[in-house]
């Protein structure tokens, strides 16, 4: 038998704390592209035969469309998702089941990451490349960009496989005479 889940307040704060540590492994991946890899200068390490990392400066947003051609454009797309960011956390702070709390939190840690990088360097820094030979079946992504598509997945995965129960006979109204 399994422990039951936490009330709602406590589901939402663990939601939360979620969030802080997707942002916070996000932010410390890439401090350790930027730094101890050096990343920027080196251009690609090579790691396994389908991964390497690959310094990549992403102006835009999801599959890199649009982009900022300019400082105005660049907080336009701040202020931009950042109105996403904070409608998905209402949301997360009136959502009451646990999947959707939590891939509420991955969505929103991994957005928080990229308006921080967007914000202060004018770019988001990518640097997961998957590929088998020449082929990439994704675009050079981060820990940010994989969470945000993992908290979408749930939320999608719950919205169509998954079905309130009807309730018994016996709890629903009778018809009226």
């Amino acid at each position: 038998m399994s422990a039951p889940l936490p009330n709602v307040t406590k589901r939402r704060a663990i939601a939360l704390i979620v969030a802080a540590l997707v942002f916070g492994v996000d932010q410390w991946v890439k401090m350790l592209m930027l730094g101890e890899f050096a990343l920027p200068d080196v251009g690609q390490i090579y790691v396994l035969p389908f991964f390497n990392l690959t310094w990549t400066e992403n102006y835009g947003v999801s599959l890199g469309m649009l982009t900022a051609q300019s400082v105005e454009m660049r907080y336009l797309l701040v202020a931009l998702t950042s109105l996403i960011s904070l409608v998905v956390l209402v949301w997360m702070m009136r959502e009451k089941a646990w999947p959707e709390l939590l891939g509420l939190a991955f969505v929103l840690g991994g957005a928080i990451g990229n308006i921080r990088d967007r914000f202060t360097r004018g770019y988001v820094i990518d640097y997961a490349d998957f590929h088998i030979d020449g082929f990439r079946p994704f675009l050079i992504f981060n820990i940010a960009d994989a969470a945000i598509t993992i908290g979408v997945l749930i939320i999608l995965a719950r919205s169509l496989f998954s079905r309130e129960k009807p309730k018994p006979e016996t709890e629903q109204a009778a018809p009226e005479s």
